[in-house]
């Protein structure tokens, strides 16, 4: 869940100047079908303002028109134990310090936006589909996102003085909190060019981080689409907006897999 979150705050993204966006939000989705199956992939923001309406009648139709929702990993809601990780809910999970620095950054800086994970695309369609009674479940477990945390390395865009626990300089605030920002509006436009600079970055910054976060985990979730697709049905599934761009992404996985995708317009 806070996988986007630090991948701003290490790659110290710097958006170019983006045109303005269309009357209705239409974040970025995607789908893969065969003669029975059908997979929509949509990108999610996992935290937002509340004042978008990105789930309009094209997301609202596909989602409907699916008997189950997927997401990156299903987080148990409701009173849990206190935790390292700020944002996560679920058991102790205690990743390195320069980590846990870099994640309040971007959570603080998000939360300066009018960023909440219970605004998130994730979270809204979590509820609707707990509503409906369509099942929920996860690529991963919880206890391989855990894992994954645990074994994070240092990480070198963190401020120094945000690693020894001191408040980051407004300066560094500023700039992620604007960031964040331009990311979130990027995400309601559809424009996945700013998660293509953004991942850019964080590869060069921070290889192994990288590779854990997203070049892992899209292949293990491409091999998953591709083994629910021998299953008829409609299915959707929501993973992060980063997640479907760049040199490294899921769709690109799956077509190497031999899998086409097709953005839903």
């Amino acid at each position: 869940m806070v996988s986007m979150f630090v991948a701003a705050a290490l790659a110290a993204a710097t958006p170019t100047g983006a045109p303005p966006p269309p009357p209705a939000d239409q974040p970025a989705m995607f789908a893969v079908r065969d003669a029975d199956t059908t997979i929509y992939i949509f990108g999610t923001f996992h935290a937002l303002d509340g004042h978008s309406q990105w789930l309009n009648a094209q997301v609202r139709d596909a989602f409907e028109q699916s008997g189950e929702l997927v997401l990156e990993t299903v987080i148990p809601e409701g009173p849990q134990p206190i935790q390292a990780t700020p944002g996560f809910r679920g058991p102790s999970v205690t990743p390195s310090a320069s980590f846990l620095a870099t994640a309040r950054m971007a959570i603080g800086a998000g939360r300066a936006q009018g960023m909440q994970v219970d605004n998130g695309a994730d979270m809204v369609l979590r509820h609707l589909a707990e509503a409906e009674g369509k099942p929920v479940e996860g690529l991963e477990t919880l206890q391989l996102q855990l894992d994954m945390f645990n074994k994070m390395p240092a990480t070198p865009a963190a401020a120094p003085r945000a690693q020894a626990g001191q408040p980051a300089p407004a300066n560094a605030m500023q700039g992620l909190s604007k960031a964040m920002s331009e990311m979130q509006s990027a995400w309601k436009r559809g424009d996945q060019g700013v998660f293509v600079h953004m991942l850019g970055q964080l590869k060069t910054a921070a290889p192994d981080t990288y590779r854990m976060m997203f070049t892992e985990r899209n292949d293990r979730w491409a091999d998953w689409i591709r083994a629910r697709m021998q299953t008829p049905g409609t299915v959707f599934v929501a993973v992060g907006a980063g997640h479907l761009a760049g040199p490294d992404s899921l769709l690109v996985r799956l077509a190497e897999r031999g899998i086409a995708s097709r953005r839903v317009d």
